[in-house]
């Protein structure tokens, strides 16, 4: 797309963009009121290509929820439950360990593991847990937990500090922490969606603790529920100056909210679904407004391939992955497949007109692991 064909609102950050020069918070107000869509991904390809090239990555990875047994009652989780509730489950460690390695077998090279702030687990639970995993390859990425998640280890289970909890976590083989529990960090929000959660300073002070002992972890965003575009730039601009601070952010994934979850005569269950123009600018503006992050994540699970591929052309340059069988956005509503193969992945990202390459946890290309195990073409796009 030519500049001549920018609106006239887009010229001043395609300017910026053009110079290398970091974008304000004001003029990501502008961009999110902008109604030139094409203009936000002609810019926002910029910064793809000038950080990227022209390779669109995917990881091969299984996702795990050992538990969604939870102390909290966050208004838009239809995935934490009380042990008593119809929908709750809990793995065994043997039961998850059988599922990595099945996965294994596929060419998978990491494990996404998530699950509710369980009231009863031990902290040798989950120590052997994180052990089992790593003993079936060590080259095995095991990544898990949010920001949530390592606070309820760390003060209600092992009773230790955050950097106490993560350096035992680090010991027994955790590779990477998720960026999960972000939703929006504007306190007046978080009470309205998940009262009783960290707040925002809590949460980095997580992945900051991590990133200080020479860890990567992601970032997350979860839009298009009661939020205003003020507090998605607030959002945006508290991620940035912590990725200043640290630069242990690998990438960043925003999402969009699903109302089917929310709890049951919640305000929440009214809002409608962010549209594909909506979720198009925001990765868009992402991309643009967080100069400091290398790659931007189109979650398919959210998206939808289709839509997901579409974001290859507005600054995102990475599909996330196979993922195998993802429960909490399902459990929440979502309709898209629960898995992708390697090769729908690739095809997607050729179509697009970009290079697929396989990606490891920290968004570093590998060689293809896929093609060299049989049956990955059998894994059936659900």
């Amino acid at each position: 797309m030519s500049a001549k064909l920018l609106s006239a609102d887009l010229r001043p950050v395609y300017d910026k963009v053009l110079a290398g020069s970091r974008v304000t918070d004001d003029e990501a107000l502008q961009l999110y009121a902008t109604c030139d869509l094409n203009g936000l991904g002609t810019i926002a390809n910029i910064l793809r290509e000038r950080k990227n090239g022209n390779a669109a990555t995917y990881i091969h990875n299984q996702y795990i929820n050992y538990s969604n047994h939870c102390i909290l009652a966050c208004e838009f989780c239809a995935f934490g439950a009380r042990k008593r509730d119809a929908h709750a489950f809990e793995m065994s460690v043997a039961e998850i360990v059988e599922k990595a390695r099945a996965g294994l077998k596929h060419g998978i090279t990491e494990i996404h593991m998530v699950g509710g702030l369980h009231p009863s687990l031990k902290g040798e639970w989950y120590l052997e847990l994180i052990r089992g995993l790593r003993a079936l390859d060590p080259k095995f990425f095991v990544k898990a937990f949010t920001a949530v998640e390592i606070r309820h280890l760390a003060f209600r289970v092992f009773k230790k500090s955050i950097r106490e909890t993560l350096e035992l976590l680090r010991e027994a083989g955790l590779c990477a922490i998720t960026g999960g529990g972000a939703e929006i960090f504007d306190q007046s929000v978080r009470d309205e969606i998940c009262r009783g959660k960290e707040n925002a300073e809590e949460w980095w002070e997580v992945h900051r603790t991590w990133h200080q002992m020479g860890m990567r972890s992601t970032a997350t965003m979860l839009y298009g529920h009661i939020e205003t575009m003020a507090q998605r730039v607030d959002h945006l601009r508290r991620l940035r100056t912590w990725q200043d601070e640290t630069g242990g952010f690998t990438g960043f994934v925003p999402f969009a909210f699903e109302a089917k979850g929310a709890r049951p005569n919640s305000v929440l269950t009214k809002i409608r679904h962010a549209t594909a123009v909506e979720e198009l600018r925001n990765l868009a503006i992402s991309r643009i407004y967080l100069d400091n992050f290398d790659h931007i994540t189109a979650y398919w699970v959210s998206l939808g391939l289709p839509l997901a591929q579409q974001a290859l052309n507005y600054g995102v340059d990475d599909l996330h992955g196979t993922i195998m069988e993802e429960k909490i956005f399902h459990m929440a509503g979502a309709t898209t497949p629960q898995h992708q193969s390697c090769a729908t992945l690739e095809k997607a990202i050729r179509e697009a007109g970009r290079e697929p390459m396989q990606r490891d946890t920290w968004y570093r290309h590998i060689e293809p692991t896929w093609q060299k195990t049989a049956g990955d073409s059998e894994l059936a796009v659900a």
